[in-house]
């Protein structure tokens, strides 16, 4: 069975990595340029982010400072990575949503097939990682 390819986005921000692992593994960072939350950087950790369906259901994955998180999102088999890598004083961030189903799969939430989902959230991603986390990070 074909499954939708992962949404994988990179940017280089002028910024330290500590400034940005600060940024994307923090509540109050993560809120600045994604949604609100109650995120904690520790591996089993459940929270919550406020999408505009209403409230996700997420769980921390993996935590590897300041390298590296990974949660599941929502209940159908989202897993959302964030990848830092240092680069002198800039930082090579990489966000990778991954766990799509096939392209004609029906998500409840949204109540729409998969590919309509991911190729908004894909457009969606542009501008979360692309402008709004570099803004709060490179300010």
């Amino acid at each position: 069975m074909e499954v939708l390819q992962d949404i994988k986005k990179t940017v280089v921000l002028e910024a330290s990595i500590q400034k940005v692992w600060n940024t994307v593994s923090t509540s109050e960072g993560i809120a600045l340029w994604f949604m609100p939350n109650d995120f904690e950087p520790k591996v089993g950790h459940k929270f919550h982010i406020q999408s505009p369906f209403g409230p996700s259901p997420c769980e921390v994955i993996e935590v590897d400072e300041p390298n590296k998180i990974s949660f599941s999102w929502d209940t159908d088999g989202w897993i959302v990575t964030f990848l830092l890598k240092a680069l002198d004083d800039k930082t090579e961030f990489t966000l990778i949503h991954s766990g799509w189903k096939s392209p004609d799969t029906v998500l409840p939430k949204a109540n729409e097939k998969s590919s309509v989902v991911r190729d908004r959230m894909d457009n969606g991603w542009d501008g979360i990682v692309s402008e709004r986390l570099r803004k709060v990070v490179e300010e």
